[in-house]
């Protein structure tokens, strides 16, 4: 890390850089400039390229299983056959099938035996050995467009929760050797004194150093009325600087600042579970391997009293039972309904420390707001004008001229 005691004199280049610390501090200093943004809203191409990723396998996999159709179905061609029938669903199966069969490698390891990747994995694979090719496909095919779908979801959710992270600045004035830099705020150490010109949001926690500042706090307390600052006291992070150029002596760093805090807790807010989603979860565990003893069952046990039984005919009975009887719809439906609630509520300003909360705001009945601000936005507006022996344009352009 880069020396943070009080007594070590740092030295800058021309642009406000450090130049006395190690190589290692300076890599590790570019290393948190880029990581340590803890949620700011940064849309950098890579993670655009992940998200063309994610759907790939599924696109690619229902090109294959399209023209497997209709090569089956219509086109009927001579090399379509046999193996070669059979290597093209592989081919399809694979890209969304692997990562399934991946995950249930994973879970298995872990104890975790009976999971929906394992469910998932023993049915598409009996299709194939019962030679329902395209049906193990379209099922995993089924499956992994669902995870699209709840990806896409949290996602969202995400970028609800991110939309808070707008009151953070990306640049900040720092104040190097009597010269003024702009740096990110992450570059900022504590002791350093940085400056908000009107009309900026403080980038870090600080004390005043300016005789005199008002300040917006609308985005940290709700009150949209202007707080007078004095020399000494404190300013946060998030404020709005309203009136004049002030100068703040940093307290903490940008990642330590009560903002980051605030925001970093909303974020893993969904670490804190609702009675509900741990009831699921421990039910899932308990359902799942019932659901695959009962598949057992339905696949062997008419061997002993149905006279005609033939066996790919029972386990394609079974496989459809699997199927159907897959947790993941329960599993994950609870859990995205409290992410998707808590990602709207912040949307909207308000802030949830764990999705427990939501159930607890079930049973309010009552709600007492101390100021205006804190549900409106504390801005007032003209509804309705009644001009009395004067025109209505007149008269707004008289008050607009006072």
């Amino acid at each position: 890390m880069i020396n943070t005691d009080p007594k070590h004199k740092h030295t800058y280049d021309d642009k406000g850089h450090m130049t006395c610390c190690s190589l290692e501090e300076k890599i590790n200093a570019k290393a948190d400039k880029h990581h340590d943004h803890d949620g700011h809203d940064h849309e950098h191409d890579h993670e655009e390229e992940a998200a063309w990723k994610e759907y790939l396998p599924s696109i690619i996999s229902f090109s294959l299983l399209v023209t497997g159709l209709i090569f089956d179905n219509f086109i009927k061609p001579t090399f379509f056959k046999e193996y070669v029938r059979l290597v093209w669903y592989i081919v399809a199966y694979i890209p969304v099938g692997l990562p399934v069969m991946k995950d249930a490698v994973k879970s298995i390891s872990k104890g975790a035996f009976f999971s929906e990747f394992f469910l998932m994995s023993i049915a598409t694979v009996g299709a194939f050995f019962i030679r329902e090719y395209s049906e193990g496909v379209a099922v995993m095919l089924f499956y992994a467009v669902g995870e699209l779908f709840q990806t896409a979801a949290v996602s969202r959710a995400k970028r609800s929760i991110k939309a808070l992270l707008d009151i953070r600045p990306d640049t900040v004035t720092v104040i190097r050797n009597g010269q003024p830099y702009t740096l990110s705020p992450s570059e900022i150490l504590i002791g350093e004194v940085i400056q908000i010109k009107s009309g900026e949001k403080v980038a870090l926690d600080g004390i005043l150093q300016t005789e005199k500042a008002a300040f917006n706090t609308a985005a940290l307390t709700g009150e949209s009325k202007p707080d007078t600052k004095s020399k000494g006291e404190q300013v946060l992070a998030g404020m709005l600087n309203l009136n004049t150029v002030s100068e703040v002596k940093v307290t903490a760093l940008f990642k330590d600042s009560k903002l980051s805090k605030i925001l970093e807790m909303v974020q893993d807010a969904t670490a804190r579970k609702a009675p509900t989603q741990l009831f699921i979860s421990k039910f899932a565990k308990i359902y799942t391997p019932i659901v695959v003893f009962l598949a057992l069952g339905i696949c062997l046990l008419p061997a002993l009293f149905v006279n005609d039984y033939v066996f790919n005919d029972w386990l394609y009975r079974a496989l459809v039972f699997l199927v159907i009887s897959c947790p993941c719809a329960l599993v994950i439906s609870i859990p995205l309904g409290y992410f998707g609630g808590i990602g709207l509520a912040s949307k909207n300003g308000i802030l949830f420390k764990g999705s427990n909360y939501l159930d607890v705001m079930t049973k309010i009945d009552t709600v007492v707001m101390d100021k205006t601000g804190t549900l409106t936005k504390g801005v007032f507006k003209v509804q309705e004008i009644k001009a009395v022996g004067i025109e209505e344009k007149e008269f707004l352009q008289l008050v607009a001229g006072i």
